[in-house]
């Protein structure tokens, strides 16, 4: 507990000026944790940091992370998504060069890896860009549910939610942390406004936003358990690694851009 503690508060000293901060600050940021959640999964999949693939996808998902203005370059007839998907080629044809060592299974993984991390974090760039208030809202709603769900699940937690996936969570918790992070969530917005929905709208999106939250949990505890692997990483002594970190968050940003607010 003592080295969690430590670890919390050291990434806390450095992520909250980096966030207030703003601009490039955030992009570099943002694009240094998908690279590091991306070896995550590369090592998971027991794939060296050194591979073609490893370069290819690294840059695939820079190119998924940046912000729409880094591509302000780019003939009209070009968009990121068409460079993405080039990235996306170059994994396609590793498969032929390296004669079948790296597999159609093993480009579809690095591919959908590099969506689901690079779209989540290119919308926390995008959150920031709002402004700071849009990312401490999706980033309250993350916290108050995990924490509101690990209080709670502790003290009356006795059904399990997941138990083949994530067999500490239960339904009690789970219920609880969407409660605590709906009041939170909605008392914060009250405060500081954004978007443009009614307050009853904005509470019943944040009990959604809750819940999108939950299942990014769930998502990645079903990574680990089909990898065997109790954390993503050890980046974060006391945590895990980065996706250990900002798996719900990399769910709830764009889900909270469906409806606008980022």
């Amino acid at each position: 507990m003592r080295q969690r503690v430590i670890t919390a508060v050291i990434a806390l000293i450095i992520f909250i000026p980096i966030i207030i901060a703003g601009g490039i600050w955030v992009d570099i940021a943002a694009i240094a944790l998908g690279l590091v959640a991306l070896s995550e999964v590369l090592i998971m999949r027991k794939k060296l940091l050194i591979s073609p693939e490893a370069w290819i996808s690294g840059i695939g998902i820079i190119a998924v992370i940046a912000p729409s203005s880094w591509w302000d370059w780019l003939p009209s007839y070009l968009n990121p998504w068409y460079i993405v998907y080039l990235f996306v080629l170059l994994l396609l044809l590793r498969t032929v060069v390296s004669k079948n060592r790296f597999s159609f299974d093993d480009a579809g993984v690095i591919t959908l890896s590099m969506l689901y991390i690079g779209i989540g974090f290119h919308f926390f760039i995008a959150a920031r860009g709002v402004g700071l208030i849009a990312l401490l809202y999706a980033l309250f709603i993350v916290w108050t549910t995990d924490s509101g769900a690990y209080m709670i699940g502790r003290k009356i937690g006795k059904n399990k939610l997941a138990p083949h996936i994530s067999p500490n969570k239960t339904w009690e918790g789970s219920i609880g942390g969407s409660l605590v992070a709906t009041i939170v969530g909605s008392v914060f917005w009250y405060f500081y406004p954004i978007g443009h929905y009614s307050l009853l709208v904005m509470v019943l999106l944040t009990l959604v936003f809750s819940i999108v939250g939950q299942f990014g949990d769930l998502v990645e505890s079903a990574l680990k358990r089909y990898y065997g692997v109790k954390d993503s990483g050890k980046i974060l002594p006391g945590h895990g690694g980065i996706l250990d970190r900002f798996d719900s968050l990399l769910l709830v940003l764009p889900v909270i851009h469906l409806f606008g607010l980022i």
